[in-house]
């Protein structure tokens, strides 16, 4: 069968900002937007990330859009076989949504589940850890809520019409790609847009100059979004299509071999979602948010001279109702949420032949209390039923409740401190679509629980933000299939996420600079984690330091650096042997130019890994071939030196 993104900052780049400050800030210029990452309080997003950043970069898949993150990391070169990672903890284990849909189906282990195009986006916030109650159902790791465009967001005042197109090459891999969005108003009330974005790339050459086989890839996507604001109330529907085709190995994420040929897998994803608000003018008790949405997601490949055509998909329907009331000092929030998940699978003769279903149905308040001007509590919990019939035919019940409690006091006007703990929990819930034939759920099968406890401190004075935070996530009877034949999901026992992250960041008129670091371990019942072992819960990746200066000239002119280094790991060991992670660091740079002085017009020339550095991302599969019967189980190199060359015009 088949099978602005600011964050905590690091004392070392004091040195480089003071640097600076003595030369490149001695000329006046424009003040420069906030683009990074911010740590920001225990109540809101650990780390957010604008699209002015993304822009810059010419971000053109996942990985691309958390360079700058170092809690975050994404595995797989190959966008299709990309998988995201919050604290080592893999992003099967999180809760992902596009504008409120959940993305939550799983179709290949050897592909990632998450899809999109970084040019749609308006930002990105990824909260660690299991936190709040509105963070969602089965959060075990934290969420992660990617937010598009709207029209309001491209239309300027006055504007009844406009458009935008953007077109870009890059030299590693050979690629163009070419995005036309047409944006406008109706009337006071309705507006409008429409994306088209088609991408082509050819193989790409790692850092020593071999060709990476299987790499080349066509997508295209397309975005229809209406909404109507009549002040108090404002609807937002939208359609998006995203396909991605090319010849890839059989398992995406390893290097060609005489086991993993070449074959056709190609990848579709359509998400449909209604949002609506209602917000009345001195309603205090009334602050109404409401999502409805239905995402397929499939994958298709062909392995001709085997079985030949084998089909994934994996359907989701659900709505989200949450309001907010402001009572006194309390601000609350409350609401449920539902979710129908189908995943089906078989060959060309009958693709929906494996078959599995579940539901999950929650109910969440969250409770922010200012208790005085310094001092504020937030708590919370959600309560959420699971339930599942397996392809076997077992049903499966579980439910509980999941508590959440932290406070943020603000000592001085300049030092901010924080701590919070949380659990969430996680019935059963429906497979990887490829593993569904001969796989099969432990009988005695139970629910994950999750607990994570953060404390952090944050100290801003004039140009200056500093921030520490410590943390320890554990996630009790984690569901996996271990190594080896049959394929059974079972409880295997505990993980265990521990770290801390520092960082630093300096921020004045022209100019802004900073540098993370981030330390995790992660391990499941003592032993350290790797994607090979348990494919969907999470990776070993070695201390992170992120590092970014960007600097406006003046006002057509911004020039820009950042670097991301990664220590390396030596004997790590796994059930089949010791292994190793060898470090790199990572520099990638860009010059942005408004050559009439506007946006209307902007050329970016972006270099990314400038010093055609050879590596291996520690988020990727790790090297195991050096290991008797494990060769060719390695993940691909990431590209060499790439140069990308993008216009922009708006009309």
């Amino acid at each position: 069968m088949p099978h602005t993104v600011r964050f905590l900052r690091h004392p070392l780049s004091l040195t480089v900002a003071a640097l600076m400050s003595s030369t490149a800030l001695a000329q006046p210029t424009q003040p420069l937007d906030t683009v990074q990452v911010v740590a920001d309080s225990l109540n809101n997003s650990d780390s957010v990330v604008e699209a002015d950043t993304l822009e810059r970069y010419q971000a053109e898949d996942l990985g691309e859009i958390f360079d700058q993150a170092p809690q975050v990391n994404v595995g797989g070169s190959l966008g299709i076989a990309q998988k995201l990672y919050v604290r080592g903890v893999e992003d099967p284990l999180l809760n992902v949504t596009i504008d409120g849909a959940n993305q939550s189906g799983s179709l290949f282990h050897h592909t990632g589940r998450i899809g999109l195009d970084p040019a749609l986006l308006k930002r990105v916030e990824v909260s660690a850890g299991a936190g709040r109650a509105t963070d969602g159902p089965g959060a075990l790791g934290g969420s992660v809520r990617f937010v598009t465009k709207d029209p309001d967001d491209l239309l300027r005042d006055g504007e009844r019409f406009g458009g935008l197109i953007s077109a870009g090459v890059g030299s590693n891999p050979e690629s163009y790609r070419v995005s036309t969005t047409l944006f406008g108003r109706f009337n006071d009330q309705w507006s409008a847009m429409g994306t088209l974005v088609e991408r082509d790339q050819q193989r790409y050459e790692d850092g020593n100059g071999n060709e990476q086989a299987g790499t080349e890839a066509n997508q295209q996507l397309g975005q229809l979004k209406l909404l109507g604001d009549f002040g108090a109330q404002r609807f937002t529907l939208s359609h998006e299509i995203r396909q991605d085709e090319g010849e890839r190995t059989q398992r995406p994420q390893w290097v060609i071999s005489g086991f993993n040929r070449l074959y056709s897998l190609d990848a579709e994803r359509q998400t449909s979602t209604l949002n609506y608000g209602l917000r009345p003018q001195e309603q205090t008790w009334l602050d109404l948010d409401a999502t409805l949405y239905h995402t397929t997601a499939d994958v298709e490949q062909n392995v001709a001279d085997r079985w030949g055509r084998y089909l994934g998909e994996s359907e989701t329907t659900g709505v989200s109702i949450a309001n907010t009331s402001r009572v006194g000092n309390h601000q609350v929030t409350y609401g449920l949420d539902y979710r129908d998940d189908e995943v089906t699978a078989g060959y060309a003769e009958d693709p929906t032949q494996e078959r599995e279903s579940g539901e999950i149905a929650g109910v969440f308040i969250q409770d922010d209390l200012q208790l005085t001007e310094t001092l504020s509590v937030g708590v919370g919990a959600r309560y959420d039923r699971y339930r599942l019939t397996d392809n076997s035919g077992l049903s499966y019940r579980e439910d509980d409740v999941s508590p959440n409690i932290d406070a943020e006091w603000a000592v001085t006007d300049s030092v901010t401190l924080s701590a919070g703990h949380a659990r969430a929990f996680r019935g059963p819930k429906a497979h990887d679509a490829f593993k569904l034939e001969g796989a099969a759920n432990s009988p005695d099968l139970r629910g994950e629980q999750a607990r994570n406890s953060e404390v952090a401190a944050r100290f801003e004075q004039g140009p200056w933000q500093l921030s520490a935070e410590l943390y320890r996530s554990t996630i009790d009877d984690v569901i996996a299939d271990p190594l080896g034949r049959p394929t059974v999901y079972q409880n295997v026992g505990d993980l265990e996420s521990d770290g801390y992250v520092l960082s630093v960041d300096y921020q004045w008129e022209a100019l802004s600079a900073g540098l993370s670091f981030h330390h995790n371990d992660i391990e499941l019942n003592g032993q350290p984690l790797t994607v090979y072992e348990y494919n969907g819960i999470g990776n070993t990746i070695g201390d992170t330091w992120a590092a970014h200066v960007d600097y406006q000239v003046n006002n057509d002119w911004q020039i820009g650096w950042r670097s991301q280094f990664v220590e390396g790991i030596s004997d790590l060991e796994t059930s089949v042997g010791s292994i190793s992670k060898p470090g790199y660091g990572v520099h990638d740079a860009y010059v942005r130019w408004l050559p009439t002085s506007s946006e209307d017009l902007a050329l970016t020339l972006t270099v990314n890994n400038l010093l055609d550095k050879q590596y291996l991302d520690h988020a990727s599969n790790a090297d195991f071939e050096h290991i008797p019967g494990y060769e060719g189980i390695v993940g691909l190199a990431e590209p060499g030196r790439d140069v990308r060359l993008g216009v922009n015009y708006r009309f």
